[in-house]
């Protein structure tokens, strides 16, 4: 005969063995999370390498630069910079000698006709949080873990032809984001009361 005593409790032991490893790990996946994406044609650090290495100072043109996808008119998040705030975003601000310059930005300071630049700032960003679903509904301890690249160019442009390029960036982000608040949901309660 079965003992019906020790089936109701194995069943209840597996019940909450398989309760615990859902909220343990089955609440994680109910965190939120942010992606912040400049928009701009490259859609990886690696697509917006290929296009600068494509611009040759000296050879390609302002046409063959948007067809790139390096127009501020059609293209979002790329800027056009006159000849002032381009001077400012790539001289020295101190006294320096005008011989020490590559020989496109040169050009440009002794230009009769002033030469303009477009400038890509792009960035993408991955937030994920992650850890104890329950510590970060209650805001007693929130983990995020924060992925992405961030790629900068600028094309110095003299009348139709770009003479000088430049770029920085980042192609692997990553950094981890920790806040804690001892006192969780009651944490901005004392400040919020001294308010009012």
């Amino acid at each position: 005969m079965i003992d019906t005593s020790e089936w109701f409790r194995k069943a209840i032991t597996a019940g909450s063995i398989a309760a615990a490893v859902f909220v343990s790990t089955g609440c994680a996946g109910l965190l939120p999370e942010a992606k912040q994406q400049t928009q701009t044609p490259w859609r990886s650090y690696d697509e917006a390498q290929a296009m600068f290495d494509k611009v040759l100072p000296g050879k390609t043109t302002l046409s063959d630069l948007k067809a790139l996808g390096v127009d501020p008119g059609q293209v979002p998040n790329v800027s056009h910079l006159g000849h002032a705030d381009m001077l400012r975003r790539l001289l020295p601000t101190s006294s320096f000698d005008i011989e020490v310059l590559e020989p496109g930005l040169r050009a440009c300071m002794t230009a009769d006709r002033p030469c303009f630049a477009y400038e890509i700032e792009q960035i993408s960003l991955d937030r994920q949080r992650y850890g104890n679903f329950w510590l970060d509904f209650f805001n007693f301890k929130r983990q995020v873990n924060v992925s992405g690249w961030q790629f900068d160019a600028i094309f110095v442009i003299k009348g139709d032809t770009v003479i000088y390029k430049h770029w920085s960036g980042k192609p692997n982000l990553h950094q981890k984001e920790e806040e804690r608040s001892p006192l969780g949901p009651l944490q901005g309660l004392g400040s919020s009361l001294i308010r009012k």
